[in-house]
């Protein structure tokens, strides 16, 4: 008897990292939807299908953004200090518009500026890296600073110093790692950073700023920080995370370093399977007719599922292949990388493809990547990757598969701890119920 038991502990250990990752991911939404209750009406799904995704989004109605959704709470918790300043989570109305337009004046770019930028600060960041032997990175990592100097500069007009530098990438970091579950937040870290911004903007050394005294210098310091130096900075980061870890894991792939439009397919193929964005979810102002049998009515919350919408359409397959996009247009692909134009749409949705395409190419320029790990949307493990400079010998199989089972039994570790960290945030949120009593208090 003590055989078998022994064989069937033995082989359920090494399966471990096969089921155990998915069975807490389960157990933390079950979690979840206890503390909060039901959330919304996810969009594609049973009663708004996918062929409606759009139009929804879309409608003039569906523009609330945190008031009344029981998931405003943990996201305001996530963006703490000032999260009721982050544009995207200002309810419509002028304090919006005035955000909103600031915004797009600080991104309009020249596609040749946007290049320049992020190719310079890309080139800054990579010449750290050894040329003589295999780097091990991991890529979310290595591209944060790239993103923080390049909205410094965008912010402020000037070089980005080493110290500021610092400073972006400890509270960016400290965000994704909270918003991923695998790291509870750090306030003094972003601390740091809002009493920087306050400084430069009561100094006259800030260019960017908002209207005074409609918003305080406070307000505009944790503008400033959600805007760019959270959002911008953590999601450019994760973009290239996800593009270099694809071209790692798809090396036949890869796009030559010369061919832009080649590299624009690369990026499109990446954002496809791995959406940026994963549920945006908004409340209904008024009632939205769907169709003569549907209509939703005043104050409904809309969770609108990117990865599931991406999911139908002409290119509804998991298979990484750039080259469809030389035969479907982006039109007709259920593709919204950055959002629906009408509904707060990504804000630097001009100028962020040319920035990812001149990083990629920088990087590409320089590096052979490999990578065996897993490639999920989420990417909890900061994609770990070799970077091989030309002329070195690469990584070889036995370092490949020893990263896989490395990164194998790292997710059940990261899984564990989203488990306890995760519980933690979302009862702590609960608790704190920062967007609901801030509306009760009736702020506008």
């Amino acid at each position: 008897m003590a055989a078998p038991l022994l064989l069937v502990l033995a082989i359920g250990a090494w399966t471990v990292p096969r089921w155990l990752p998915a069975a807490v991911i389960r157990l933390r939404e079950r979690i979840f939807a206890r503390v909060n209750g039901a959330e919304g009406i996810p969009v594609p799904g049973p009663l708004v299908g996918a062929e409606y995704f759009e139009r929804v989004y879309a409608d003039p109605a569906a523009d609330g953004r945190s008031r009344g959704a029981g998931l405003s709470d943990l996201f305001w918790y996530w963006l703490a200090p000032g999260p009721q300043m982050h544009q995207e989570h200002l309810e419509p109305g002028e304090r919006y518009r005035t955000v909103a337009r600031t915004t797009r004046q600080v991104l309009a770019l020249p596609h040749r500026r946007s290049d320049r930028l992020a190719a310079v600060a890309t080139r800054r960041v990579l010449d750290d890296l050894p040329v003589d032997r295999v780097s091990h990175v991991r890529l979310r990592d290595l591209m944060m600073p790239v993103w923080a100097e390049v909205y410094y500069e965008l912010v402020f007009g000037e070089d980005c110093p080493p110290d500021a530098r610092t400073l972006i990438v400890a509270n960016a970091n400290d965000v994704v790692t909270a918003l991923k579950g695998t790291g509870l937040r750090h306030l003094d870290r972003r601390d740091r950073l809002t009493r920087y911004l306050i400084a430069r903007i009561r100094s006259g050394t800030c260019p960017v700023t908002l209207p005074y005294p409609e918003f305080s210098v406070e307000e505009t310091a944790w503008y400033l920080q959600g805007a760019f130096f959270n959002t911008a900075v953590v999601q450019m980061s994760e973009a290239m995370a996800h593009v270099l870890l694809a071209a790692a894991r798809h090396p036949a792939a890869a796009p030559a370093v010369d061919d832009d439009e080649a590299i624009d397919r690369f990026i499109d193929e990446t954002l496809r399977l791995h959406p940026l964005f994963g549920i945006a979810h908004r409340i209904t102002s008024a009632p939205i007719v769907v169709h003569d049998g549907l209509t939703l009515p005043a104050g409904s919350v809309l969770l609108f599922n990117y990865l599931a919408f991406q999911r139908t359409g002409p290119a509804p397959d998991d298979t990484f292949d750039p080259d469809r996009w030389l035969t479907l247009r982006r039109k007709d692909a259920h593709f919204v990388p950055y959002g629906v134009t009408a509904n707060r749409a990504c804000p630097a949705r001009g100028a962020a493809p040319v920035m990812l395409r001149a990083a990629t190419r920088e990087v590409l320029r320089r590096y052979l990547l490999a990578s065996s790990v897993s490639h999920t949307r989420s990417l909890p493990s900061r994609g770990p990757a070799y970077l091989t400079p030309a002329g070195v010998a690469g990584p070889g199989g036995l370092r490949l598969r020893a990263m896989r089972l490395r990164d194998g039994w790292a997710d059940v570790g990261r899984s564990l701890v989203q488990f306890v960290f995760g519980t933690w945030m979302v009862v702590d949120a609960r608790r704190q119920r920062l967007c609901a009593t801030y509306f009760e208090e009736a702020h506008r």
